[in-house]
């Protein structure tokens, strides 16, 4: 478990907004649950607004209650909805959600999202003084500041459970697939994929692909007698990255396969680890706030609990360790 925060309430909270941004991840939902049941034990309303920031300019936007939230921390997805609003990203965009929030009457904003999402409540903060905490909501495990994010478990857990069957085929047919997971600039869900599932290879944003250097590995394994093999490969500046790099093998000799995973990622049922992260960052968010809480988003650091301000999640990344991609290729023999 993880060390929580010492927190003294200091502050009176009356109404908070919610919302969750971006991209769906599995945890999202019980993170509202918690969010919303912690804040009606303080006395506090909560109003959950729609579609993220979409329904923020929009006025799309529900009170939550204890009921409302129940039945909720098994689904995947989101029951506020999610979305990506370009509207947002302007100054006139950020002016008009701040007037919503004043005329909702909030006295304090939480967003659930990734790094997108965060640099817009660091912007909506900034440039308007509304109140906000972020929640790291991404299945891509990309923000700094935080060894974990809601709904990372969930997406390496499911593409492992494809790429185990994926790897009975492969064995069968004595086949080379490549499994395409998320990952445009990170590769972490491609990594500990790779670990766990025994890859041969694995094929990240970190670190440039050379073909000739992979085509060296599966003639060399070839040698050695071997007739199957999975490589990972994260899906880089665009879905259906593997196809280029099949090509690329083909020409050498290699015909390969593409299992492109895609959005089966986001979905399903979060796993327990996810359900109790996003449990305790909901809850802790809360308490933050009445603590005294503003501009920060809570993330989890060598199992502690800790408060990163938002601004430097808009200047900082969070870098892959290399030596995790060496790993996987010194561990496949």
């Amino acid at each position: 478990m993880w060390q929580l925060q010492d927190q003294t309430a200091s502050q009176s909270l009356l109404h908070i907004g919610l919302l969750t941004s971006g991209g769906d991840a599995p945890g999202m939902n019980a993170a509202i649950r918690a969010v919303t049941r912690t804040a009606i034990q303080a006395g506090i309303r909560v109003t959950g607004i729609l579609h993220g920031y979409i329904g923020l300019l929009e006025r799309e936007w529900q009170t939550l209650d204890t009921a409302s939230v129940g039945n909720i921390i098994q689904r995947g997805g989101t029951v506020l909805k999610t979305g990506r609003s370009e509207a947002f990203r302007t100054a006139e965009g950020r002016a008009l959600a701040a007037r919503h929030c004043r005329e909702l009457g909030l006295d304090a904003l939480v967003i659930i999202g990734g790094d997108g999402s965060l640099t817009g409540a660091h912007l909506l903060a900034e440039e308007h003084g509304i109140r906000v905490i972020g929640l790291p909501g991404t299945i891509d495990n990309d923000i700094w500041g935080s060894d974990d994010t809601i709904g990372f478990d969930t997406a390496v857990n499911t593409a492992l459970e494809a790429i185990d069957r994926i790897r009975d085929t492969a064995d069968a047919l004595e086949r080379l697939f490549l499994v395409e997971v998320m990952g445009r600039t990170s590769g972490f869900i491609a990594v500990q994929v790779a670990l766990a599932g025994g890859a041969e290879e694995v094929i990240t944003a970190e670190r440039p692909f050379q073909a000739q250097t992979l085509i060296d590995k599966l003639d060399l394994a070839r040698g050695r007698g071997k007739r199957s093999s999975i490589v990972v490969v994260a899906e880089g500046p665009r879905p259906g990255y593997s196809y280029d790099v099949a090509a690329q093998l083909e020409q050498a000799g290699h015909a390969a396969k593409v299992c492109v995973l895609g959005h089966i990622q986001r979905g399903g049922r979060p796993t327990g680890h996810d359900r109790v992260l996003a449990s305790m960052l909901g809850e802790q968010a809360v308490r933050s706030l009445l603590a005294g809480a503003d501009r920060v988003m809570l993330g989890v650091d060598q199992n502690r609990v800790v408060a990163i301000p938002l601004q430097q999640l808009a200047c900082q990344r969070k870098v892959l360790d290399p030596r995790y991609i060496d790993m996987v290729a010194t561990l496949a023999g």
